[in-house]
């Protein structure tokens, strides 16, 4: 897995060398590592609905979830600092090129109406953030009931220094942006 990482790198630094001047192929971004997220909010209060938000994400990223806490007390939702908000996973390695291939392959086809993601999600430092609104998009949980369904947020971390060439990558890489 590590040598198609290493042709990838080669291929994106020949393809794009030429639009941002770069002189050696450690100045092409590489992906980091992928966040994935989920908030349980109104979730918070039913322990079954919260096991299988862990049990699910934990199908789709093959890594168990961790929790989550508020930073700030918030009245009007009821939330303290410390209370559980939501679960994340941290994906690298091996684990983080899988997610990738399916996310690119095989969910974002599958998503209802897909036209391609925005390219104005990706912010000034160079990741990419996408909102996904229902989790059964995944062939690891599309099996299942659809009454517990939950949205994620997907975020790219790259070690692009501008917005204009972690888009640039992540075109190359295959990501179906809308035209």
């Amino acid at each position: 897995m590590t040598q198609l990482i290493h042709e990838q790198q080669k291929t994106a630094y020949s393809t794009l060398k030429g639009d941002f001047a770069w002189t050696n192929v450690m100045q092409t971004p590489k992906i980091e590592k992928v966040v994935v997220s989920v908030g349980v909010g109104k979730m918070t209060k039913d322990k079954a609905k919260i096991a299988l938000v862990i049990d699910r994400l934990a199908k789709i990223t093959g890594q168990k979830p961790i929790s989550r806490g508020a930073k700030k007390a918030v009245a009007t939702f009821k939330t303290r600092i410390g209370d559980v908000i939501g679960y994340q996973v941290t994906l690298r390695g091996k684990r983080k090129e899988d997610f990738l291939n399916r996310l690119i392959h095989v969910a974002l086809p599958r998503t209802k109406d897909f036209k391609g993601i925005s390219k104005t999600a990706v912010d000034e430092m160079g990741n990419y953030t996408l909102g996904i609104k229902e989790h059964s998009v995944f062939p690891e949980t599309a099996d299942e009931e659809l009454k517990d369904v939950f949205g994620m947020a997907i975020t790219i971390v790259t070690t692009a220094t501008t917005r204009e060439s972690a888009l640039a990558y992540l075109e190359h890489l295959g990501l179906p942006f809308k035209k």
